[in-house]
């Protein structure tokens, strides 16, 4: 398996997300492989704190933007903002997302569309805008989050689930057409995870199930970026994952869907 590069001269990555979980370890450990970063999130003291504990770490560049993502502007300006620090961006991860649990018909619709905006609409967006910038690299990479729950309908996850899948699909065909070109494009898929995904989502009654089976975010963002490095088209962290990923696959449809609605109509 290749290594994380390491000592990447006036190279940059893009975190989205980056203040937390998944994101921050991912932010650390390609600090520590020699990139340069530009770190977004909507939590400006937490991507300060941030930044400042890489800095003093590995003394690399490391520049920050608060943002509200879900907003239709936000891709553009981030875009604009990253060409004002670097034209040597060869990283582009794109993390941030949230899930919304319960019926669809009992959720507030404008807050479901909020997070169809983030989870879809910001990855393709800001995507768009860097790939000329990326093409330009000697090699550059593109790691989209996605979820293990991509791989199934998920009752009461139904939209969260449903952009999941969109962002595996979309990640597969945008690599497909990228072949040819610098940029590789990969997709991390991982299951639970200690991040706050479950509170966020109002999953607290499966808080201690998940306990018993949730990844570190380091763990989970270690494997991303080996991944990727890697030029994996999907990356799915942990064996029970991979196998339940594997199962939702070729085992019958409302079968799953059944083994999900008990589990997290918990």
């Amino acid at each position: 398996m290749r290594k994380i590069p390491c000592f990447m001269i006036n190279e940059f990555a893009l975190i989205t997300g980056a203040s937390k979980g998944i994101g921050k370890s991912m932010a650390s450990q390609l600090a520590g492989a020699g990139y340069h970063l530009l770190l977004v999130a909507r939590s400006e003291d937490e991507l300060q704190q941030l930044a400042a504990q890489i800095q003093d770490k590995y003394n690399n560049k490391v520049f920050y933007l608060q943002a509200d993502l879900s907003t239709e502007t936000a891709p553009l300006e981030v875009a604009e903002w990253a060409r004002q620090h670097t034209d040597k961006l060869s990283v582009l991860i794109n993390n941030a997302g949230y899930g919304l649990w319960g019926d669809f018909e009992q959720l507030d619709l404008n807050a479901q569309m909020n997070m169809l905006a983030l989870n879809i609409n910001t990855v393709l967006s800001l995507t768009h805008h860097l790939l000329p910038l990326l093409k330009q690299q000697k090699q550059s990479y593109i790691l989209n989050l996605s979820s293990t729950a991509a791989y199934q309908a998920v009752p009461t996850l139904a939209l969260y689930a449903a952009s999941k899948s969109f962002i595996l699909s979309y990640s597969r065909a945008l690599r497909y057409e990228l072949k040819n070109t610098a940029v590789s494009v990969s997709c991390l898929c991982p299951g639970p995870t200690d991040t706050g995904f479950a509170n966020r989502a109002g999953l607290d009654a499966l808080a201690d199930l998940a306990k018993k089976f949730n990844m570190s975010p380091e763990n989970v963002a270690s494997i991303g970026i080996k991944g990727m490095f890697n030029k994996k088209a999907e990356i799915i962290p942990g064996f029970l994952n991979r196998l339940s990923a594997f199962g939702a696959q070729y085992l019958n449809k409302s079968l799953i869907e059944r083994i999900t609605a008990g589990l997290y109509n918990r």
